[in-house]
């Protein structure tokens, strides 16, 4: 196949073509280098006047968009900084603007990102709408952390696929390819890790400051031992109670859990309390965040780093 030039890069890492009977010399070709390859077929003007023009809410999602999106899709996450609250975030004109021009919309769903439906229903144009909590099941009112659910995320690989097929059917075997490159290398540390930490420490009792990592102990087998009530409390904002608080100081003064996990976007006076004496009394402090971290890196990569911590944390709680 003659080259093609190259075209208007995507936003995010890119990854290439990769036919399932492929997928070998690829993993070959990633040594060293499991998260990020060259760009392909980038500047060709048959590629500009084929690509999907997308939209986030928050760059978890987008990120993974524009990953199978590759040179065919063009990915703006809404929420695409570290200092950026998801709940609280208010969209600006520039927000609506950029959601006019697009054919697909994702959004969290479940109640995380009301003002991205907000937005929706200003705006009134006709395109397709990815609402990942009513994909996966989840509506508002429950757990709206579903990026931490493999599950839910593997879902989602398989509906942004679809979106980006019907939006462009003349790509629809470019997006295939990159879905499964995607799956079979991209996101085979993260789930490598999954793997190990399940295989190692499942059951093991875990604390943590909200309920963004429920569906990831769940995952991993973990034993989540913090009061459920509190965890609510935490992520939605309301008052926490002096029982919920005096449980939680009872697990951590007799280390009753290994390691304690602390969204750090979400430091409440009750939480910080509760580093503090996770600290005094030597468990393990493990940093989750709600956005990827650093800026700019990828779904996967932001991930793993959590998981190849939290195994760190706790092999050295197991002594």
């Amino acid at each position: 196949m003659p080259p093609v030039p190259s075209s208007p890069p995507a936003q995010q890492v890119r990854w290439p073509v990769v036919l399932p009977g492929l997928l070998v010399a690829v993993t070959v070709l990633l040594c060293g280098c499991a998260t990020s390859l060259p760009p392909q077929g980038e500047g060709s003007v048959a590629y500009a006047s084929r690509v999907v023009r997308m939209v986030a809410a928050e760059d978890f999602w987008g990120s993974i968009a524009a990953q199978i999106g590759g040179a065919h899709a063009h990915v703006v996450s809404i929420i695409d900084n570290p200092e950026m609250d998801p709940h609280a975030y208010e969209p600006t004109a520039a927000d609506a603007r950029t959601l006019a021009d697009a054919q697909v919309a994702v959004l969290n769903g479940a109640g995380y990102d009301p003002w991205m439906q907000q937005l929706l229903a200003a705006d009134g144009g006709h395109r397709a709408v990815l609402d990942v909590g009513d994909l996966v099941g989840v509506a508002p009112g429950g757990n709206p952390h579903l990026w931490y659910d493999p599950a839910f995320v593997d879902r989602y690989i398989g509906a942004v696929t679809t979106d980006l097929q019907r939006a462009d059917p003349a790509d629809r075997a470019y997006f295939a390819g990159r879905r499964a490159a995607y799956e079979h290398v991209g996101l085979a540390p993260y789930h490598a890790e999954i793997a190990r930490i399940r295989s190692t420490f499942a059951g093991t009792p875990v604390g943590a400051s909200e309920s963004i990592v429920f569906y990831l102990c769940r995952a991993l087998g973990l034993d989540l031992v913090t009061p459920p009530s509190f965890l609510r409390a935490i992520s939605e904002g309301t008052d926490v109670s002096a029982a919920d608080t005096a449980t939680i100081d009872r697990q951590i003064t007799t280390r009753a859990i290994a390691v304690y996990l602390e969204n750090t976007q979400n430091l409440t006076p009750d939480v910080q309390a509760q580093v503090t004496a996770a600290r005094a009394a030597g468990i393990p402090l493990v940093p989750v965040t709600e956005t990827l971290q650093p800026e700019g890196t990828t779904f996967q990569a932001w991930q793993t780093d959590q998981l190849d911590a939290l195994d760190t944390a706790l092999e050295h709680a197991r002594g």
